[in-house]
């Protein structure tokens, strides 16, 4: 019960993006070693996500933060009881393929592929290369070696662009995305690839370039602040006309654009 008419003051900091977080840890796969992740949110989906990446043979330490150990890849598959319980789980599909050369990865919601399909992550990878079949509800993806490709995306989908760049980072060749998504924490994760080594142009477009390495490693990486969480305190320090200091604030990531991509109040 919440009784309303009271103006909200105080000071809140706020957390990582678990949408930039999750991305973030399914990269750290594409290259063996110890990553160091800070201001990494305390959430089910994290929690989840550290599951995933423990069944693949990752281990985990408070160390600075999160340090993610990739050393040891002991599976490539990606079990329903976990991807049932969060979509993100996808993403491990394009770090697997590049790193193994094959993964098994329940699609999200077993056998019905649903609402929200990851048919362009599938495009894509088979564009670079990789032969896909569906069977009893599980993606299964195996390549010899990533080729580059030239990607149009039917639509922005933030997921499938992170899927597909995560994967480009270690193909033979350029990879071109078109249509990418522009989504900060799109961004977020391609400033955390360059970290790892990865080499790519357009960070923040709708056109990503991505000339593939032979390796990427660990890298040390400070996720960014989230956006949602911000905006939400705006919104009830406006509504109830109160006096709120939000610290940590990604004050960039709260302004609009325009269609050029130039930032606006």
């Amino acid at each position: 019960m919440i009784e309303g008419g009271i103006p909200l003051k105080g000071e809140v900091t706020i957390s990582g993006a678990k949408n930039a977080a999750l991305p973030i840890l399914a990269a750290t796969l594409l290259a063996p070693g110890i990553h160091h992740l800070s201001n990494v949110p305390n959430l089910a989906d994290i929690r989840t996500t550290k599951k995933l990446l423990g069944s693949l043979g990752a281990s985990f330490s408070d160390d600075k933060g999160l340090a993610v150990d990739t050393v040891n890849l002991s599976s490539w598959e990606a079990p329903y009881e976990l991807v049932k319980t969060m979509r993100a789980a996808v993403l491990v599909l394009g770090p697997l393929v590049a790193r193994a050369g094959r993964a098994r990865v329940s699609l999200p919601g077993g056998c019905a592929i649903g609402a929200r399909p990851i048919n362009l992550h599938l495009k894509g990878l088979e564009e670079m290369g990789v032969k896909v079949t569906l069977q009893h509800g599980y993606v299964e993806a195996t390549v010899k070696r990533l080729q580059g490709a030239n990607i149009i995306l039917d639509i922005p989908t933030v997921t499938g662009t992170e899927n597909l760049m995560m994967a480009a980072t270690l193909a033979r060749g350029t990879t071109v995305i078109r249509n990418a998504a522009q989504e900060p924490e799109v961004a977020d994760l391609a400033n955390f690839l360059t970290a790892m080594g990865a080499d790519i142009q357009g960070i923040g477009s709708d056109v990503l370039t991505i000339r593939g390495v032979k390796n990427l490693g660990p890298a040390s990486y400070s996720i960014m602040p989230d956006r949602i969480e911000a905006g939400t305190f705006l919104a009830a320090a406006a509504i109830t006309r109160g006096e709120v200091t939000i610290r940590h604030a990604p004050i960039d990531h709260l302004m609009g654009a325009d269609k050029t991509g130039a930032a606006r109040n």
